[in-house]
């Protein structure tokens, strides 16, 4: 008996096999490149001295929050946002900024008015739901003083906000 003779190579599974291998890898690796280029990162910084001097201004003013002591409790219900001076309230009773700063997406970025209320207390309503963590920068209308706070939301327990 003679044997049949074999089918050929684009009948058979290892040519595809093999020829699969590298066409996946192409594939994939232009995809990566694609995702690699297509984003810009936010969080680059343009002029470096600048921002150096900017964050010597920062320090002062967190130190002047300090000599004022500026000690304050803020809530989160729901949307709404309520802040309680504990001591260094400002006399003047004028509006606080609030900024609340996502620590890797810039665009979630935001800012708040916080009001004086005729009980004392300042408040805001919030955007939306807030979920993850937050920078906190509380600062007066005047940027006198400023007070930072690394927070963890959504929290039921009230933030305890000094310098």
């Amino acid at each position: 008996m003679k044997d049949a003779p074999p089918p050929p190579w684009y009948k058979q599974f290892w040519p595809w096999f093999l020829i699969a291998i590298p066409l996946v890898s192409i594939i994939l690796s232009t995809k990566m490149l694609l995702l690699a280029t297509s984003g810009q990162d936010s969080m680059v910084i343009d002029d470096y001295y600048k921002e150096g001097k900017a964050i010597n201004l920062s320090l002062e003013k967190i130190q002047r929050a300090r000599e004022l002591g500026i000690d304050s409790l803020i809530h989160f219900e729901g949307q709404r946002i309520t802040l309680r001076f504990v001591q260094g309230a400002p006399a003047s009773g004028e509006a606080l900024s609030l900024y609340f700063q996502h620590p890797t997406l810039k665009d979630k970025d935001f800012q708040l008015l916080l009001t004086q209320n005729a009980d004392g207390a300042y408040s805001a309503q919030l955007p939306n739901a807030l979920a993850g963590k937050w920078h906190l920068t509380l600062t007066p209308f005047d940027g006198e003083w400023k007070v930072l706070q690394e927070v963890g939301l959504p929290r039921q327990d009230p933030i305890v906000f000094r310098p």
